[in-house]
C-alpha cells in the first residue's frame, strides 16, 4: 500500500487518495506557481516507467473512476504518462470564472465534470426566466425563486461532483476587489458582458502573470481568445479601444444556446489543455464561429509593440484612471461614465425600441425597461440609471441594453 499525496500551495486535493501501486511510498507534487509536475521520491530499481503505470492503474481503478475516459485519451494521443499527470494538474488548479451566465455556467459545469479542483464563480445577478434559455446548470425552481447565479451554479455542481471545491461570489468585481478575489488563482475565464471589466481582467492577468481566456457570443456570432502573458498578445492589442458606440446585446439582439455553448465549450478546452500541459501549448489565434451561417475563422494574432497594456504596462483600468460608477447621493440612482463612448441616440432608439418605454430628444434619451428602472443616457456615453443605489445592478443594467 503506498500513499499518493498531491502537495501545492493550497490544502491538498481531495480527489487524489491512498491506492495500492507499489511497495514504496510516492509524492506526485505541484511546483508553486507552476503548471510542471514533479518526479517520484523514489522508484524501486528506478523502474520508473511500471511505478507511473501502475500509478495509473490504481488512480483509475480506485479514485480516478469519473475521469478515467479523459485520462485515456490524454494517455492515447500524449506520452504514455500525460493522461494522468494531466489529470493530477487539474486537480490541483484554481480557475476564477467572471460571470455565471450562458457562458460562465457551462465553463463551470464542463470543468468541474473535468476534474479542476477549485472553481471561483463570481457573477452579481440572480436567475431570471429569460436564462433558461441558454444558461446550462440553471432551472424553473432557480428561475422562481430568483437564486443568485453563482449560489445555484455551485448548488447543481455539487450534485454531480462534490470532491471539488466551488466558491460562489455574488459580488462586482472591480478595481478595489480584484486583488482580494483572484491573487491566488491559476486562470481566469472571462464570461463576462462587458469591455470594462474585460479590459479590467486584460491589466489584472498582464499585472500578475496570469493568464485568462476572452469570450463573447451574441445573435448566432462568438469568439474566443486565450492571453497569456510575456508569451503573447493581450486584449489591449487586440482591442486598443472598446467598440465605438452601442453594442448589440442579448437583449437587443438576441442569442442563439448554440453560439454559448460553442464557445464557452472552445474556452473550456484552452483551460483544460493550459492547465493540463501549459501556457505554450496553445495557438495565439482568434478563434470566431457563426452557428447560423455555418463560417468559422482562426486568425493569428500578434503583439502591438506600442500596447499600453502589456508593453509599456500602463494599468489604467487596475488602478482607477476609468473612472467609477457612483451613487448620487439623495436621488436612489447611479451615474456610469463611458468616456470613450460617443453614442448616436436615434440608432440606439431604434435597437430599444419594443423593449420598454422610450422618450428621446438633442440632449439625451430615457428608456424604461420596467417599472422600477430608468436610464437617461447622455451622447457621450454617460448614463443615469435611476431605481437603485447598488452600483452592481446599474453596471448589470448598462451592459445589457448597450452592450459596453
Amino acid at each position: 500500500i503506498a500513499t499518493v499525496n498531491v502537495h501545492c500551495r493550497r490544502d491538498p486535493v481531495p480527489l487524489v487518495r491512498q491506492c495500492q501501486v507499489a511497495t514504496t511510498e510516492v509524492a506526485v507534487f505541484m511546483r508553486p506557481g507552476k503548471h510542471q509536475l514533479g518526479r517520484d521520491k523514489a522508484a524501486p530499481g528506478g523502474a520508473r516507467e511500471q511505478l507511473f503505470g501502475a500509478l495509473a492503474t490504481g488512480l483509475r481503478k480506485f479514485c480516478a473512476q469519473m475521469h478515467d475516459r479523459q485520462v485515456v485519451v490524454r494517455c492515447h494521443y500524449a506520452a504514455p504518462r500525460q493522461g494522468l499527470e494531466g489529470q493530477a494538474r487539474l486537480a490541483a488548479s484554481k480557475v476564477a470564472i467572471i460571470g455565471c451566465g450562458a457562458l460562465g455556467t457551462f465553463q463551470s459545469g464542463a470543468l468541474a465534470r473535468a476534474g479542476i479542483g477549485h472553481l471561483k464563480i463570481l457573477d452579481r445577478d440572480v436567475v431570471e426566466w429569460s436564462n433558461l434559455q441558454r444558461q446550462w446548470l440553471f432551472d424553473e425552481q432557480h428561475a422562481r425563486e430568483q437564486s443568485p447565479k453563482a449560489a445555484a451554479a455551485a448548488a447543481k455542481i455539487a450534485l454531480f461532483n462534490s470532491e471539488i471545491a466551488v466558491e460562489a461570489l455574488a459580488v462586482d468585481l472591480n478595481a478595489s476587489n480584484i486583488e482580494d478575489l483572484l491573487e491566488s488563482v491559476d486562470l481566469i475565464l472571462d464570461a463576462t458582458d462587458n469591455f470594462e471589466t474585460r479590459y479590467l481582467i486584460n491589466d489584472f492577468s498582464i499585472e500578475r502573470g496570469i493568464p485568462w481566456i476572452y469570450g463573447a457570443a451574441v445573435g448566432s456570432y462568438g469568439l474566443a481568445f486565450p492571453i497569456l502573458p510575456a508569451i503573447g498578445p493581450c486584449l489591449r492589442c487586440l482591442y486598443p479601444e472598446p467598440p465605438s458606440g452601442a453594442q448589440p446585446t442579448c437583449e437587443t439582439a438576441g442569442v442563439l444556446n448554440t453560439i454559448t455553448s460553442l464557445i464557452a465549450s472552445w474556452q473550456s478546452a484552452l483551460a483544460t489543455k493550459l492547465l493540463a500541459t501549459g501556457a505554450a501549448s496553445l495557438p495565439l489565434r482568434l478563434a470566431t464561429f457563426d452557428t447560423w451561417n455555418f463560417e468559422t475563422r482562426q486568425i493569428a494574432i500578434s503583439v502591438d509593440p506600442d500596447c499600453p497594456c502589456c508593453q509599456r504596462r500602463i494599468f489604467d483600468s487596475l488602478d482607477g484612471r476609468v473612472r467609477a460608477p457612483i451613487s448620487l447621493c439623495g436621488r436612489n440612482a447611479v451615474q456610469i461614465h463611458e468616456r470613450h463612448a460617443k453614442l448616436d441616440l436615434a440608432a440606439l432608439e431604434a435597437q430599444l425600441t419594443g423593449l420598454g418605454g422610450l422618450r428621446r430628444n438633442e440632449f439625451a434619451l430615457r428608456f424604461s425597461p420596467s417599472a422600477q428602472f430608468e436610464l437617461t443616457i447622455f451622447p457621450d456615453g454617460r448614463a443615469i440609471i435611476k431605481g437603485t443605489q447598488d452600483v452592481g445592478v446599474a453596471r448589470s443594467l448598462y451592459s445589457r441594453y448597450l452592450g459596453r
